[in-house]
């Protein structure tokens, strides 16, 4: 990840090299960003943060358009069949660009990997590992020493069955060598409620979802899943420390800004410059941290490279732990 001094220092290189006609001509009318998730949701939130200082960059409307259904892939299947010109952009999150392909298969009406091209990277979405405040677990060390103390008694809920939830538990499961039973719930608040009554031992959540339980007392947050420990929980430490085999743990939700493929490399240069300039102003980082996403930078090309093994790694996680929607 880049130092912001060091990102404007490459950012200001990279704009000497843009064909001045490319900046000239983009853009000439409004922008879309078309959103697969309700509005008020970190997806959702992002785009309409970010709209306003890419309408100030660009000089034009940028209307966000919420098109929910079918796991977001309605969303991102208009944008993959859109006429490749920057004027119809997607935010999305990690499933419907690197997780959807390995759950739905032949469902699929899109191929994210050849029909969208990653333009910037918003913000990680670490998982936040909670317990009830009456479980005698209060770090990664006691989590994993419990469960393996508890061998297939305990249990994790998640928001659904293959989202990045699911998947965080499962990996710490094949790295830990443990069997914490996946408990998938039809939306977060319920996942998270159930662990506060003691019907299932643990969550991995959103901080969002988790914030108000661990305020009021009923939850603990006792690692997340990011490398680094999270601003908003500087006290939690992250899941990796928790055994000897967890090295190298790292399960994230992400956000992030996409273009139909074969948008001009100007355009998505151009689009990644005004992203990460925007990231590091307060009006806009503050309000990320906020709902629990850390902002991140990266240019395109590392961008691309990042979602190409996310991609990968989620994969592995589905095949190895043989995660199947039901029919």
């Amino acid at each position: 990840m880049q130092t912001r001094r060091n990102f404007l220092a490459t950012a200001a290189a990279a704009g000497m090299a843009y064909p001045m006609g490319a900046r000239a001509d983009y853009a000439d009318r409004p922008i879309h960003i078309i959103v697969g998730y309700a509005a008020g949701g970190g997806v959702d939130i992002s785009a309409r943060l970010l709209s306003e200082p890419m309408q100030a960059a660009l000089g034009q409307s940028i209307v966000v358009e919420n098109r929910t259904g079918a796991s977001a892939m309605i969303a991102s299947n208009t944008v993959a069949k859109a006429t490749p010109d920057g004027y119809t952009l997607l935010m999305a999150a990690s499933g419907e660009v690197a997780i959807n392909q390995f759950l739905f298969k032949d469902k699929m009406i899109y191929d994210a990997s050849r029909e969208l091209t990653p333009v910037a990277l918003v913000g990680i979405v670490p998982c936040v590992v909670v317990v009830a405040t009456t479980t005698p677990v209060h770090n990664p060390q006691e989590l994993i020493a419990y469960a393996k103390a508890n061998a297939g008694k305990l249990s994790f809920s998640s928001s659904g069955v293959g989202n990045p939830q699911q998947l965080a538990g499962e990996l710490m499961n094949s790295m830990a060598g443990i069997n914490v039973l996946h408990v998938p719930y039809r939306g977060s608040a319920p996942a998270v409620t159930d662990v506060a009554t003691g019907a299932v031992t643990m969550s991995f959540s959103s901080l969002a979802a988790v914030l108000p339980l661990i305020n009021a007392d009923k939850l603990r947050a006792v690692a997340v899943t990011s490398k680094d420990r999270m601003p908003q929980l500087p006290d939690v430490a992250p899941l990796s420390e928790g055994a000897p085999g967890l090295a190298g743990y790292e399960l994230l939700n992400w956000f992030g800004l996409f273009a139909t493929a074969g948008t001009p490399s100007e355009i998505v240069d151009r689009l990644n410059d005004i992203v990460n300039t925007a990231l590091t102003t307060p009006s806009v980082s503050d309000r990320l941290i906020a709902q629990g996403i850390v902002p991140r930078l990266m240019t395109a090309k590392e961008y691309m490279s990042f979602v190409a093994s996310e991609t990968e790694k989620f994969g592995m996680i589905v095949q190895k732990a043989n995660i199947k929607l039901e029919k």
